[in-house]
C-alpha cells in the first residue's frame, strides 16, 4: 500500500527521522503546509531537500491579522503545490472575523489566478466560508482539510465540487458526525492526512503525531466505508497525485 499525507506540519530538525518512519509505514509523500510567510518559506526549504516532500504557501486564519503579504511571491516556487492553508476559524478568533474574511478572499483569488489548488481550514464558520467561496467562485481544486463538519456541511462542500480530507479525528470515539460525513464522500474525492503533530489517531492518543500514522486514518476510514484498507490507500493515493498534480 502507498499513502500520501496530504496535510502535515514537519519539523526541520526531525525531518530525516520523520521521513524514515513514514516510508517504513508506506507513506511515500507528504504535503508540508505553511500557516504564515515564515512557515511557508520553511516548508519550501524542507521540500527542496527531499523528493518526497511538497509545500504549500498560505496564511492560517489565526495569523490573518498579519496579512498575506509575501505569499504571492512564494507561490511561484517549484515545490509549492497549493495555496493555503487559509480559511476562517471563529472558534478562537485569534484574528477578527472581518480580517479573516479579507485574507481568505485574497487567497481564493491567488488560487484562481495561479490555477492552483486551495487548501481550506474552517471551524465554526461554515456559512461564511461557503458564502465567500460562492461569491468569488469555487476554485476548481478545493480541499477542506481536517474535515470536522457533519453530513450537512459535507453535502454543501461536495455539491460545490470540493474534496474532503480526513484526519485522525475520524478514529475518535466521539466523532460520529465526522464519520457520518465521511460516508457521504465519494471515494474519488477522498483524501487522508495527519495534520501532525496534532490529532494523533486511535490507538496512539496522547503521543505525538507524525505522517507515519496515515495508515491508522486509512484503517478508520476503511471501517466507515466497510471496504478493505487497500482500497482506501489506492483511491487516496490517486486522488492526491491528481489533485496536487504531483510527479511521483
Amino acid at each position: 500500500m502507498r499513502w500520501i499525507d496530504n496535510h502535515c506540519h514537519l519539523e526541520a530538525d526531525e525531518l530525516e527521522s520523520t521521513l524514515e518512519q513514514a516510508i517504513a509505514a508506506g507513506v511515500q509523500a507528504m504535503i508540508d503546509v505553511g500557516t504564515n510567510v515564515d512557515s511557508s518559506t520553511a516548508a519550501i526549504a524542507k521540500a527542496a531537500t527531499s523528493s518526497r516532500v511538497w509545500a504549500t504557501a498560505g496564511v492560517h486564519p489565526h495569523e490573518a491579522s498579519n496579512g498575506s503579504t509575501g505569499i504571492w511571491e512564494l507561490l511561484g516556487s517549484e515545490r509549492v503545490v497549493a495555496v493555503g492553508e487559509t480559511g476562517l476559524d471563529y472558534h478562537y478568533n485569534y484574528s477578527p472575523a472581518g480580517v479573516q474574511q479579507e485574507v481568505f478572499g485574497e487567497h481564493i483569488q491567488m488560487a484562481h489566478h495561479q490555477q492552483m489548488p486551495l487548501m481550506i481550514h474552517t471551524r465554526q464558520a461554515w456559512d461564511d466560508t461557503f458564502a465567500l467561496l460562492d461569491e468569488a467562485g469555487m476554485v476548481e481544486r478545493t480541499v477542506f482539510h481536517c474535515f470536522t463538519g457533519g453530513p450537512d456541511e459535507a453535502r454543501a462542500a461536495l455539491d460545490r465540487g470540493a474534496f474532503l480530507s480526513f484526519s485522525g479525528i475520524v478514529s475518535f470515539p466521539s466523532a460520529d458526525e465526522v464519520r457520518d460525513a465521511a460516508k457521504l464522500c465519494p471515494l474519488d474525492r477522498l483524501l487522508v492526512e495527519t495534520d501532525s503533530p496534532y490529532l494523533t489517531p486511535v490507538p496512539l492518543r496522547g503521543k505525538p503525531n507524525s505522517p507515519a500514522n496515515v495508515p491508522l486514518v486509512g484503517q478508520a476510514l476503511a471501517q466507515v466505508y466497510d471496504i478493505a484498507i487497500e482500497e482506501i490507500a489506492h483511491h487516496t493515493w490517486q486522488n492526491a497525485v491528481t489533485f496536487y498534480q504531483l510527479s511521483m
